[in-house]
């Protein structure tokens, strides 16, 4: 039986000696203090964004410098994120074993880890980059450290609606990257991704309220019923897909991204009416299937996105 398995809901695990741990764990650690998981998605939306800005293939260099950069400055965001988070992270199923609950790294050093991937990555996007999107990087783990995760998340039901407006920020530096300047379609991409955390993130969230009830987080599905929060995420998905619409008749895309657009998005509103209509059944439990759209959602941006990019070698 693990760790998880054998503590009692709401107890705390005893950290080890951070000494004690192997080196190679150590480094192991580190690299998942920056949650490298979320970043994916995060880089799927930066470096499509790069195609359709210059129409076709970018600097292949610059491609790398951003990406790197975008890992460094989101990496230091999710460092801090836990580093502010340990309290409640150790009192919940779902991150018990992150790095600082276990022991493996001090808080100390989770802080100073953070800090230096933040002011690390703002340096590599002026110096390699362009100083647009330097500020940019800055703003959006500012935004995410201070405004989420110490003045939102544990406030208000609204924390990941406003909160995931860090998330967006990649769509705007992958276009400055390449610019050096902002344009309506990398705001119309960030509204696409503006309104697609929500409904991306609710689905989980139902899956693991009691996680979130527990210490104290109000997330949406925590102090509201499963059917108010399924038409609160069909809402969120019909206005997205219809912004997701906005870039071929401005002129930005084209035919296939059109498609895909209209194809992956009537795919997202079948489920997200799906999850609704179980919710107003009752259906709770497994065949709530809650965890259907969260799944559908990574999907979707990536297919989205990816149509971003090869659209301009379409037309």
């Amino acid at each position: 039986m693990t760790a998880v398995e054998s503590r009692p809901a709401g107890v705390a695990l005893t950290p080890s000696p951070v000494g004690h741990r192997p080196f190679g764990a150590r480094i192991k650690a580190f690299v998942a203090l920056t949650k490298p998981r979320i970043i994916e998605l995060l880089l799927i939306t930066t470096v499509p964004v790069m195609f359709l800005a210059a129409q076709g293939v970018p600097d292949l260099w610059l491609v790398v410098t951003t990406t790197i950069g975008g890992y460094l400055s989101a990496g230091g965001a999710n460092a801090l994120n836990m580093y502010i988070d340990r309290d409640i992270d150790a009192l919940m199923d779902r991150t018990s074993q992150r790095p600082l609950v276990t022991g493996m790294v001090s808080p100390r050093e989770c802080l100073a880890f953070g800090i230096a991937l933040g002011v690390i990555s703002t340096v590599w996007f002026g110096l390699l980059v362009n100083w647009l999107s330097a500020a940019l990087a800055l703003g959006a783990l500012l935004f995410y450290v201070v405004v989420y995760t110490m003045l939102l998340k544990r406030r208000t039901s609204q924390n990941i609606v406003w909160g995931g407006i860090a998330g967006c920020m990649p769509v705007l530096i992958g276009w400055s990257a390449v610019t050096n300047s902002m344009s309506w379609a990398a705001v119309i991409l960030f509204a696409v991704i503006f309104f697609w955390t929500p409904p991306h993130y609710w689905p989980l969230s139902m899956k693991v309220k009691e996680d979130y009830a527990r210490v104290g987080v109000p997330m949406l599905p925590v102090v509201a019923s499963n059917r108010v929060v399924a038409r609160q995420i069909v809402v969120y998905s019909w206005v997205m897909v219809g912004v997701s619409l906005l870039l071929t008749p401005l002129g930005y895309t084209g035919w296939f991204y059109t498609a895909v657009a209209l194809l992956t998005g009537g795919f997202w509103l079948w489920e997200a009416h799906g999850l609704q209509n179980r919710a107003k059944s009752g259906v709770t439990g497994a065949k709530l299937k809650e965890m259907r759209l969260f799944h559908w959602s990574i999907t979707y941006v990536s297919l989205l996105f990816v149509a971003v990019a090869v659209d301009p070698f379409l037309r």
